[in-house]
């Protein structure tokens, strides 16, 4: 039985990962009109599940001194957290010369 609930969780868990995919393709670079994900710009997406649902998606931007490297996170938090069974969003930004900063006002 217990194999049977975690088998479920990871299921339940594999689902919302191609859904927060899915949710995060209607993010585009402002500059090229692409899809984070089709340009590869999301470097990797998991969900944790400890009382709330919290999906983890790391963004590393093409150029380390991209000016929308914030627009992008934040619009990636936003349909993250419309994805239902999502609770929260949390972005991390990696390779830009202001990622802490950005990822730290993203996810105020």
């Amino acid at each position: 039985m217990i194999i049977k609930i975690a088998s479920e969780v990871i299921i339940m868990s594999e689902e919302l990962l191609e859904k927060v995919k899915e949710a995060l393709k209607k993010v585009a670079d402002p500059h090229m009109g692409i899809s984070i994900v089709e340009m590869g710009l999301v470097e990797n997406i998991e969900i944790e599940e400890k009382g709330e649902t919290i999906a983890k998606i790391t963004i590393r931007p093409t150029n380390p001194g991209c000016m929308s490297a914030a627009r992008m996170a934040m619009d990636a938090r936003n349909v993250a957290e419309q994805v239902e069974g999502i609770d929260r969003a949390e972005i991390t930004v990696e390779g830009h010369m202001m990622a802490d900063a950005i990822s730290e006002m993203v996810n105020k």
